[in-house]
């Protein structure tokens, strides 16, 4: 912690003691929901406000005969939104004319919120009580504290630095903003908003990551002028400047707050002494446009003259704009790196090789390839980059290839949550790497003009020179992840496209902040309502006048907070589920269906996809000629109920073998999940391991999944990486069924057919020097002349982790390949690392 650590000053206000200080708060004394008549009342009028629905459709469903014996409080929507008027406000917005050095064509209106006010709403707010750091600390990954570690703003070395410049006990709130226009009409109608949008640094990014968290306010709507200036450039010029004299206006109570500091109330109502940091200053006489723009353009210049940072405290544009996932790094993806990949195999090649990629469930496929794709969105681009190394992989120059590889690498690492100065050094060689072999790319005629199509020379790429700030602003600002514009962009259908899309497509500004200041005071009353309701409860259970643990009473009030500001469509936690019901003694079917082992959760359907099927013949439906002997062997090695840990061995029973069982259950999917790389108390998503056999009468072709097995118990995924480890493919998943009513031997273990595929060294390392992966081939035995894939039997909770295994395609794919028979009808592999980014950090 830093030794100058934020203090408390005194007793605040708590969000709800400002609830209470509404004019309206003698009413509730009585009526909680007062001006509505009750919870029903409420939640009714909750559903009405926040719904699509315009007026006219409001009162056409209040007028039915069912909901006016409801006798509701409100009979039209007129009278309905009326009484949300009377609700607690957030924030409230503002309206001014801005005057400008130049005409334009309509007069220029301003539509904005106070900006310390939206701060202060975001540090007082209950449910982020335990989600808010307030003191810079600095994190090593050992006691001897040699190797630092960045995530948050505040593990950063700026906020160390800026702790020290303010007061004793100060406490900084950091400022985030963020602008960008958006369509607010489809189809057809051009309308453009210019959101500006603002949110607390101190929030941890888990929490201000998360678009249903709403950590992101709408600050302001700037307007978009339209001048009168002949000459485009100039009005572009123009544009910039209206841009940071609107900031000015908006900011200026940061500004303030950032030289005097401010006394706010934290989540609990601890009152702290608070400084909102950013600056830099321009001196230059800008009146005329032209002539300034002509002298500004010798030193790459804007043409600026008034940027709104100049005058506020400790902002550093180096530092403040960070480096910017989204645009930044995606967008140079598929403007560059995508099309030099395109051009060196050729449209049809790649588009071939990208549809016959095995798929995995839960993931986009590209079954008709990737040049004709249109509006490719963020998400779209990562999900290329999941599969472009091992489809590039052996067509191109290789140092076409590792400047592309090296690239990728870039992003990956640069987009963990957590980062130690180590990773900046992989960074960092990471983009020199490139730098080293980017010459390739001309030489191979793949660097183009997009319009013209004649070959570039020269690499003025201005987000590929932006990479270079990437590792020092890892230091300065803490994990680029926290930085990058998905969350805001997904702000904007919030805050302005969905307000936008229920109004008369006249005026947007005035009814887009109407109808969010309708959302926001009806999200303060669920708030209100629910911390009254917890207060009402303690004190009916006289529980207000004991000592307790305020600890418990912050969980209980976080439990109800989280239903409210949390996504409604939760991902489903296996370790939680299977946890309870290990505890469960007989509620729930033996094996569990859910279970977990180490860092790794299982899910099966809790019906089988085959029931009792003898063994033979799932040996002939899966295509597993030596599944007796190998479920035999099993047999041996594990004597009844004893649990053991098993490893690939010599082939010791034979075909007729006897087995204690005659009947297997088969499933056909298993789901995997796995905690987070960085941060084991988050879960990931699940992945489908698939073992299912092809079916001729639903014309289904099979899928058989690749998969991490454990292989020594002393390794421990994923933090041992694949050492310990072996990459198999699942071919079956089974549990030996006992007779009915009794339990039978080795009935209480799933099981699975798996057959094993080794790394191939190359030269001195495990990886291939071009792509930086695993190359695999299926590992073999030899039984009486006759050699055969090796192929045993395993308890199914020594799996790990989902694998994806891609062919190696060569020059040339063979065009008799599909995404579900490549596997089989290939002899070597990749182990693709890039298809999930923990899976990335895991073996790299």
């Amino acid at each position: 912690m830093h030794p100058n650590p934020s203090s408390v000053f005194d007793h605040g206000e708590t969000f709800l003691a400002r609830f209470k200080q509404d004019p309206y708060s003698d009413h509730r004394h009585h009526n909680l929901y007062y001006p509505f008549a009750s919870l029903d009342d409420w939640e009714m009028a909750n559903f009405l406000l926040k719904s699509k629905l315009s007026m006219k459709l409001i009162d056409e469903f209040l007028s039915l005969r069912m909901v006016r014996q409801m006798s509701l409080s409100f009979r039209t929507a007129k009278d309905l939104r009326a009484r949300a008027e009377l609700l607690p406000s957030g924030p409230r917005w503002k309206f001014e004319v801005v005057l400008t050095a130049h005409p334009t064509k309509q007069p220029v209106h301003l539509y904005y919120r106070d900006a310390l006010e939206c701060i202060e709403s975001l540090f007082n707010h209950p449910f982020f009580a335990d989600k808010i750091d307030f003191t810079p600390f600095r994190l090593f990954t050992t006691a001897e504290r040699v190797v630092r570690v960045y995530t948050e703003w505040m593990s950063s070395n700026s906020a160390w630095e800026m702790q020290s410049q303010i007061p004793a006990g100060g406490t900084l709130c950091g400022v985030i903003i963020s602008s960008d226009k958006t369509n607010i009409t489809r189809i057809a109608g051009g309308g453009v908003a210019h959101p500006l949008l603002i949110s607390l640094a101190n929030i941890k990014m888990s929490v201000r990551n998360k678009g249903s968290s709403h950590v992101f306010l709408l600050l302001a709507l700037l307007p978009i002028a339209r001048f009168t200036h002949p000459k485009k450039r100039m009005c572009s010029i123009l544009d910039a400047r209206l841009f940071h004299q609107c900031l000015d206006i908006i900011l200026d109570p940061l500004k303030k707050a950032a030289a005097i500091g401010r006394m706010m109330s934290d989540p609990r109502g601890n009152l702290r002494y608070c400084f909102t940091p950013l600056l830099a200053s321009i001196d230059c006489d800008p009146l005329l446009v032209e002539e300034y723009f002509t002298a500004c353009a010798l030193f790459r210049l804007s043409g600026v003259s008034h940027p709104y940072w100049r005058d506020w405290p400790f902002a550093e544009p180096s530092r403040f704009f960070t480096p910017e996932g989204l645009h930044h790094w995606h967008g140079e993806f598929w403007s560059h790196d995508v099309q030099w990949c395109i051009r060196g195999l050729g449209d049809a090649e790649i588009d071939f090789r990208f549809s016959i990629i095995p798929p995995i469930t839960g993931l986009r496929r590209f079954p008709t390839g990737i040049t004709t794709l249109k509006q490719v969105c963020g998400r779209t681009k990562r999900d290329v980059q999941r599969f472009l190394v091992v489809v590039i992989a052996g067509t191109m120059s290789p140092d076409v290839v590792i400047a592309t590889r090296a690239l990728m690498e870039f992003r990956y690492m640069s987009q963990a949550p957590s980062l130690t100065s180590a990773s900046c050094d992989q960074i960092k060689a990471a983009l020199q790497e490139f730098h080293h072999h980017k010459n390739a790319i001309i030489e191979s005629g793949l660097r183009r003009g997009p319009t013209t199509g004649a070959i570039l020379e020269h690499w003025r790429i201005p987000k590929l020179e932006l990479l270079q700030s990437v590792a020092p602003s890892i230091e300065q600002v803490g994990s680029p992840l926290q930085w990058s514009a998905d969350t805001t962009e997904h702000a904007h259908i919030e805050v302005v496209k969905d307000p936008a899309s229920m109004t008369n497509n006249q005026n947007y500004s005035s009814q887009i902040c109407r109808s969010l200041d309708r959302d926001e005071k009806c999200r303060i009353f669920n708030t209100a309502i629910a911390l009254s309701t917890i207060s009402s409860q303690r004190n009916d259970s006289g529980e207000a006048g004991k000592e307790e643990d305020d600890g418990d009473e912050y969980d209980e009030v976080g439990d109800v907070l989280s239903d409210l500001w949390t996504s409604q469509r939760k991902q489903t936690n296996f370790f939680a589920v299977a946890a309870q019901r290990l505890a469960s003694v007989t509620s729930y079917p033996r094996p569990l269906r859910t279970f977990s082992h180490g860092s790794t959760a299982f899910r099966l359907n809790y019906d089988p996809s085959l029931r009792r099927v003898p063994i033979d013949d799932v040996a002939i439906i899966f295509n597993l000629p030596d599944l007796r002997p190998a479920l035999a062997d099993y047999v041996k090695r594990e004597g009844e109920f004893a649990q053991n840990f098993h490893k690939f061995g010599p082939r010791r029973s034979g075909e007729g073998a006897y087995l204690p069982f005659t009947e297997l259950q088969v499933w056909y999917k298993v789901r995997l999940q796995q905690k987070c790389y960085h941060d084991p108390s988050v879960v990931a998503p699940a992945f489908t391991v698939h073992a299912c056999p092809p079916n001729r009468s639903s014309k289904h072709s099979g899928q058989y999944d690749f998969a991490i097995m454990n292989a020594d118990e002393g390794c421990v995924w994923p933090s041992s990486g694949l050492q310990g480890h072996t990459v198999v493919n699942v071919r079956l998943i089974m549990c030996p069924a006992s007779p009915k009513g009794l339990i039978g031997p080795f009935s209480n273990r799933f099981l699975m057919y798996a057959q094993r595929f080794d790394i191939v060294p190359q030269g001195n390392n495990e990886v291939e020097r071009t792509t930086g992966l695993h190359v695999l081939k299926r590992a073999t035995r030899r039984i009486s002349g006759v050699t055969s894939t090796l192929g045993d039997v395993f308890p199914l909770d020594q799996l790990r982790s989902f694998a994806h295994v891609v062919p190696r395609f060569g020059r040339i794919a063979d065009n008799r390949l599909t995404s579900s028979n490549c596997v089989e009808y290939s002899e070597s592999f990749y182990l693709n690392k890039y298809f999930d980014k923990d899976f990335f950090y895991a073996i790299s």
